[in-house]
């Protein structure tokens, strides 16, 4: 690891290592100030892609760590938001769709801030990102302190943060809404199945969609999905980006687990900074109470998605997404079963119970983790909808795996999160470090040489086989893990103190 832009390689390191493989996959999608998720099919830099990049990247540079999240940083919009993509002006416009043209961020996002600048999409995908700040500074302190790090992305990820839980606050109940499928980050998730069946698609003479230059239709989302897709953020840009008005609104557990996640790391920013940190602890906490009240199904062993649209009166004999959900008022679960209802494990006050639950969800028959499944499928393995090639209604994806592994480990179970971590290692350097898998086969889906899928496997390879998540003797409310990189170095510290598409 060096602090320059360039990783330096032990000499006795195999050249066909995995590390050095996951090395070369970054290097080859850097573009000098952010990473591409992939060459081809993903060409500009994506919010959440950059969060997870960042976090396997300080392994290799903290530098490049560092400036992959201050290039996507600054391209914050003055409301706060943090946008999905961030455009490279030297791609050309019918590379992506939709290109820089549709969102029109400097005109149609002028109200809200946009920048002017830079052209960025004008919709957010999953925060993740104090999270990677703080995991990157920690990667080497030193570095962080001497460029002032930390106190030049603090202000902004408050920023981030207080637009989620205010203006995306759209249930009242204190968890942030998604309003638009790709902002969750799960494109075409059956869980949007229905609140979608109430938008009216755009035609399809309208879009040309360049994801299928790259991608085998029957792995991406149907015309009919991107028919809505570009619908909903058509309708979102005539209102100038406001939020609130719009047909689609839902509360995520996954999109809202990692928002408590990184307040809980946001809080041990500010105390690196001389605050005390505990008015954004304790917030952490009441997200966390407010993510059980609104979405936790006990008799389903589940979080589930809450459909902010729907009347909250319908199929209330369904058995789990007909009843409304916690707080009351209008508004009803989601009747599918997601990976994201697994994600709040990596939520260190979530209840005991609750924990051990979903640790049972996941290796039951609906995910099959270290059973049938080599990894976490994104979808019920028993589902009408479950397809094991398309996109997020059935394969697993490294992501929401890394998330998964860390949580088993945060809640005492070592064991699934060793077999977890083997599992992920093995299908990411057998897939060519793949976008997605096949969950059975962890055969390759999607884009080869993905970002994300490399930067994960570092982060995994950098940490010893059976390293402990640790707590501390004052409770399970501070984290620490204990894995150590080759030097001897603690590379990975997260302490939650109060003594964590289609891309649109």
């Amino acid at each position: 690891m060096v602090r320059g832009g360039s990783p330096v390689y032990d000499p006795a390191e195999p050249s066909g290592s995995l590390h050095l493989r996951a090395s070369r996959v970054l290097n080859g999608n850097w573009t000098g100030t952010s990473t591409v998720p992939s060459r081809g099919l993903y060409p500009h830099q994506w919010s959440w892609d950059s969060a997870f990049i960042a976090i396997g990247l300080r392994h290799l540079s903290p530098l490049r760590a560092q400036t992959e999240l201050e290039t996507l940083l600054g391209a914050q919009w003055a409301d706060g938001r943090v946008p999905h993509i961030v455009f490279n002006p030297s791609v050309p416009l019918d590379a992506y769709f939709p290109s820089p043209d549709f969102w029109r961020s400097s005109t149609a996002g002028r109200a809200a801030g946009a920048p002017r600048t830079v052209q960025t999409s004008g919709i957010v995908q999953p925060p993740v990102h104090a999270l990677a700040v703080w995991l990157v500074h920690r990667a080497d302190p030193g570095l962080s302190r001497s460029r002032s790090f930390l106190s030049r992305m603090y202000p902004r990820l408050a920023a981030w943060h207080r637009y989620l839980l205010h203006r995306r606050d759209l249930g009242g109940g204190g968890l942030a809404s998604v309003v638009h499928p790709w902002e969750q980050g799960m494109d075409n998730s059956p869980c949007w199945d229905a609140p979608l069946s109430r938008v009216t698609p755009a035609p399809a003479r309208s879009f040309r969609r360049a994801d299928l230059d790259h991608g085998a239709p029957e792995d991406r989302p149907t015309d009919l999905d991107y028919g809505r897709y570009v619908r909903l953020a058509t309708d979102y840009r005539g209102r100038g980006y406001a939020d609130g008005g719009g047909e689609f609104a839902v509360e995520d557990p996954a999109f809202n687990a990692l928002l408590i996640a990184s307040e809980h790391a946001l809080a041990r920013i500010a105390q690196e900074l001389g605050a005390t940190g505990t008015a954004r602890h304790a917030r952490a906490e009441r997200l966390t109470a407010a993510l059980v009240e609104r979405l936790w199904d006990p008799s389903e062993g589940l979080f589930f998605c809450r459909d902010e649209r729907a009347d909250g009166h319908g199929g209330e004999g369904d058995g789990k997404g007909g009843r409304s959900g916690g707080g009351g008022g209008r508004g009803a679960l989601i009747p599918e079963r997601s990976v994201a209802g697994l994600l709040p494990l990596i939520l260190p006050a979530l209840p005991r119970d609750i924990a051990a639950t979903l640790v049972r969800t996941a290796g039951g028959p609906h995910f099959g983790l270290g059973g049938v499944t080599r990894l976490a499928p994104s979808y019920d393995l028993t589902g009408e909808a479950f397809d094991p090639h398309r996109y997020w209604r059935g394969p697993a994806w490294f992501n929401t795996n890394w998330l998964l592994e860390r949580g088993l480990r945060l809640h005492g179970e070592h064991g699934r999160a060793d077999a977890l971590r083997a599992a992920l290692l093995d299908t990411a350097g057998e897939s060519g470090f793949a976008e997605y898998v096949d969950p059975f086969t962890g055969d390759a889906c999607g884009a080869l040489g993905f970002s994300w899928t490399a930067a994960l496997t570092l982060d995994l390879l950098h940490e010893p086989s059976g390293a402990a998540s640790i707590v501390s003797p004052k409770g399970r409310d501070a984290l620490i893990d204990t894995a150590h990189s080759a030097a001897g170095q603690r590379v990975f510290e997260f302490e939650t103190g109060a003594k964590g598409g289609d891309r649109g």
